[in-house]
């Protein structure tokens, strides 16, 4: 009878596969996405092509490691200042701004990420399902900032909300891409523009008039981003 299970890597094959791994993030930081290619981090690793394949199948396997390895960063940043913070929109805009801060070191080469990410079926999309063990850290960030505050949103409405804040962060996100401002003050200005906005939209969610339309756009926004 045939196992279903996936055979165990070896420790040699474990390292060389963190190797890959870590060679693939920083060339990606340095040198960008359109630079980096298998080919190249097998030579890095003084390892064949067919070896890095057997690892990682594609450039798209190992840009889904940036995304995780950044998100992991994000949320490491992010935590210990929640702790410490319990009005609802002080713990987003720790959110906002800690992911903000772990994108920096990638700007110089941000827009080709974007550029491939945004192809058709591409499957780098923050969206698409590949992408789908980043997207839940950062989801979840959101959620934790959210269920944290102290505040009086409606439940159906806490709910929901975190799905549009996580769609506001990559729209956020392409905003600091294309910002040539120094240390992209632009698009920070924007983000303490929509939080302001934001405090002030909130307490209406619990009128009645408002709050049906505001959960049909939430769950609209909630739609989008399945």
């Amino acid at each position: 009878m045939f196992s279903s299970e996936a055979p165990r890597m070896t420790p040699k094959s474990e390292r060389t596969r963190a190797l890959l791994r870590d060679l693939a993030l920083r060339s990606f930081r340095d040198r960008g996405y359109d630079a980096t290619t298998i080919r190249l981090i097998a030579t890095e690793a003084g390892v064949s092509v067919g070896t890095t394949n057997y690892h990682f199948a594609s450039k798209a396997d190992l840009v889904q490691e940036l995304y995780v390895a950044v998100q992991e960063q994000h949320r490491d940043a992010a935590t210990p200042l929640l702790s410490h913070a319990t009005d609802l929109i002080d713990r987003l805009r720790i959110v906002y701004t800690t992911g903000l801060d772990q994108l920096g070191p990638y700007h110089s080469h941000a827009a080709e990420f974007v550029s491939a990410a945004l192809a058709p079926r591409s499957t780098i999309n923050p969206l698409s399902d590949d992408s789908a063990a980043a997207r839940s850290i950062t989801e979840s960030l959101f959620s934790e900032a959210v269920s944290g505050a102290k505040h009086s949103l409606p439940a159906d409405l806490e709910g929901a909300l975190p799905r549009a804040l996580f769609l506001a962060h990559l729209l956020l996100a392409l905003s600091w891409v294309y910002d040539g401002t120094p240390g992209q003050q632009r698009t920070r200005a924007l983000l303490d523009r929509g939080l302001a906005l934001l405090k002030l939209a909130l307490p209406l969610a619990r009128m009645p008039l408002v709050r049906k339309p505001l959960a049909e756009l939430l769950a609209l926004i909630g739609d989008v981003r399945t």
